[in-house]
């Protein structure tokens, strides 16, 4: 497909990118991997929460990892804290709200200005349970919705339906919150007329965020079959960017549109080179102790996870080894500094790629750059390289001119 619209950098996996001048901030994730059904297009790491250790044990579990790896990072304020899953939304509020005390018991503050997000599926949340959630301070919602079609909801084995879905939406619209919508398209079968609908609903009512994805799913998937045309589904990105423009949204991340000053600050900083602190099953973090960088990640198997915590003590938390941390050489880093910066619709940056790479790096960067903006598909503004309309539909293969490897310096 002509463009990258993968969820992972949005939750939980790894970007480096600098921007000049900016006050380093701080992030905290935290994965829910709860779900009432696993969805036929997902590759996150979540269970049905039928199948999987109690809600209450495991929120235990990430509470001592809060505990065990506290010293990795400084405490300090938190800039966002974001529940990703998963539905967090499924399990109790009284157990999200009690993370949130956790971590405040280990010196990380939380202020009024700190952006917390918590994801909620259709038909999970009501009343009693999101005043819960306002109490202690949640102030961004993430509506999974995908669709406001039944057929298409029932092809991907989604357990809410549209008016569900609207039911939701209107109790947050009700309480006048600050709320993100995802919808899905190039999905089999679907249709211009189904996603303009999709389009209508959705702007019809007061969010100020929207993440449109795209479908990606491997070839011979259930869901490969039957998709739109490649010609298709670059008319379907089209009419999302239309409407979305013309009611005062701008695409400030390839598959993000907000509206002024309501973007999410917690995916911004997996794309400005942000330390960020993962915690729970599968969850990435990212600290910049070494001069590119240096991450490392949780494992995705909730079994591996629970010994790992079970066992741990908190010098074997800090000391990761090869399988599950790594410390980025000047090309890696370079790499994802690219890659997430010409995911923005600032560009990337010439200031802080000599900030962190120094002049050798825009030398390179100008090589690969020219035939790009003449082709139509770079363009080069206030010191900023970013793709063009054109540029953003073959994302993906522009990308791939910015892998460095590193024989290349």
């Amino acid at each position: 497909m002509f463009m990258s619209g993968s969820r992972i950098l949005s939750r939980n996996s790894i970007g480096n990118q600098t921007v000049a001048a900016a006050t380093e901030q701080f992030g905290v994730y935290i994965h829910i991997p709860y779900c009432l059904q696993r969805c036929t297009y997902c590759d996150f790491a979540t269970y049905v929460h039928t199948e999987i250790i109690p809600s209450e044990k495991y929120v235990e579990l990430v509470k001592k990892e809060m505990a065990l790896g506290q010293k990795f990072f400084a405490p300090r304020k938190l800039d966002t804290l974001y529940f990703g899953g998963g539905t967090p939304s499924l399990i109790p509020a009284e157990q999200i709200t009690s993370l949130i005390q956790e971590i405040k018991k280990h010196d990380f503050t939380i202020t009024p200005d700190t952006e917390i997000t918590i994801e909620i599926n259709p038909a999970t949340v009501d009343e009693r349970k999101l005043n819960r959630y306002l109490e202690h301070g949640v102030n961004r919602f993430s509506v999974g919705a995908q669709s406001f079609s039944d057929r298409l909801l029932k092809m991907v084995h989604r357990e809410h339906n549209a008016k569900q879905t609207l039911e939701t939406l209107s109790l947050l619209e009700s309480y006048k919150l600050n709320y993100s919508f995802d919808v899905l398209f190039a999905l089999p079968t679907q249709t211009m007329s189904e996603l303009e609908y999709d389009l209508e609903v959705a702007l019809g009512m007061r969010m100020s965020h929207v993440s449109p994805y795209c479908l990606t799913v491997p070839e011979g998937h259930p869901l490969s079959k039957n998709r739109p045309l490649d010609v298709e589904q670059v008319e379907m990105f089209e009419l999302i960017h239309k409407k979305l423009l013309s009611q005062n949204f701008h695409r400030y991340e390839i598959s993000n549109y907000a509206q002024p000053g309501k973007e999410s600050r917690h995916n911004l900083l997996y794309w400005t080179d942000m330390p960020y602190w993962g915690l729970g099953l599968s969850a990435h973090s990212y600290s910049k102790k070494s001069d590119y960088g240096h991450r490392f990640w949780n494992a995705s198997n909730i079994n591996v996870y629970e010994k790992s915590i079970l066992t741990g003590t908190e010098a074997s938390h800090t000391q990761f080894t090869d399988s599950n941390s790594e410390t980025l050489e000047y090309h890696q880093s370079l790499t994802d500094f690219c890659y997430t910066s010409l995911r923005l619709e600032r560009g990337l940056s010439k200031t802080g790629l000599v900030a962190k790479f120094g002049l050798k790096a825009v030398e390179k960067i100008e090589l690969l750059t020219k035939p790009l903006i003449d082709q139509g598909l770079m363009k080069l503004t206030q010191n900023h390289w970013s793709l063009t309309d054109k540029g953003v539909f073959i994302s993906n293969q522009i990308f791939e001119k910015f892998t460095f490897l590193k024989a290349d310096f």
